[in-house]
């Protein structure tokens, strides 16, 4: 959405919350949780074709995988916001080579995955059905996929999972939220709203919900990826998660951006899955 059409819905909302501020709270968290994009265009489509695609499901919803056989690691692949499993297309060559098991998936109400909306907590849920299914052992998760990889690990502990790699994710909810609503322009109504929502629906506070505080309870080794000039996730967010995951190293880069769909990191990320 433009710059205009973002700050007119903020308007308007804002207006809203003079009648009814949960009201106006809830549409604005609809809004949050609702991916704009995520669908497959035809060129993504062959993307994943190769793959061999099974569904499982949660919560009767439906869990979209592609799997590329090897006899190696199993690896399972989580992407971001707004994207599907086709994002793993610069680096399925070089994972083909290693002779890894590849497994991706598509996040709720992104890809051939079911929900409406959108929330790292239920993508932790489809995360940890599909890691458990085909007993991955390293989880990589771009974006929101490594916050929902964390708050798996942190949840359920997976046994098989021996290593964890988060590219570009948010160290914590409150900030993911916080630039929500600046970007928004909403007043403090739907600000608080919106907070007391979350707290209604998943028993807990947005500061709870902190993906870098949750790394203390996990094992697996960690790899954190990060580039200084991301302009979506602060690269402060990688030195929060180097801080608190005690059992992980930081990769910094410049120029790579959020996506960092770059294959110079893949050496990088071969090395520590294979040592």
């Amino acid at each position: 959405m433009s710059n205009f059409v973002v700050k007119s819905i903020g308007t308007i909302l804002n207006a809203t919350s003079m009648v009814s501020s949960k009201y106006a709270a809830n549409k604005a968290l609809n809004l949050f949780a609702s991916p704009r994009k995520g669908s497959y265009t035809e060129a993504q489509i062959n993307a994943v074709n190769s793959a061999l695609f099974q569904k499982f499901s949660f919560d009767n919803l439906d869990i979209a995988t592609y799997r590329w056989l090897g006899k190696g690691k199993s690896v399972l692949l989580a992407h971001g916001w707004e994207s599907n499993a086709s994002r793993w297309e610069y680096l399925l060559k070089e994972f083909k080579a290693q002779g890894y098991n590849i497994i991706a998936l598509d996040a709720p109400s992104h890809g051939r995955s079911g929900g409406k909306q959108f929330n790292a907590v239920l993508y932790s849920e489809f995360i940890n059905v599909v890691a458990k299914k085909f007993q991955a052992e390293v989880i990589i998760g771009h974006s929101v996929g490594g916050m929902a990889s964390v708050f798996c690990m942190h949840n359920y502990n997976l046994p098989s999972v021996k290593k964890m790699v988060l590219l570009g994710a948010p160290a914590h909810f409150t900030g993911v939220f916080s630039r929500y609503k600046t970007m928004m322009g909403y007043n403090k109504r739907i600000s608080n709203g919106l907070d007391s929502i979350v707290l209604e629906r998943f028993g807990k506070p947005v500061d709870y919900f902190s993906a870098a505080s949750f790394t203390e309870s996990i094992e697996a080794e960690g790899l954190i990826v990060h580039d200084k000039k991301d302009k979506i996730i602060p690269y402060e967010d990688a030195l929060l998660f180097a801080n608190h995951y005690k059992n992980s190293e930081l990769i910094s880069t410049t120029g790579y951006g959020h996506g960092l769909k770059n294959q110079s990191i893949t050496p990088s990320i071969v090395v520590f899955i294979n040592r």
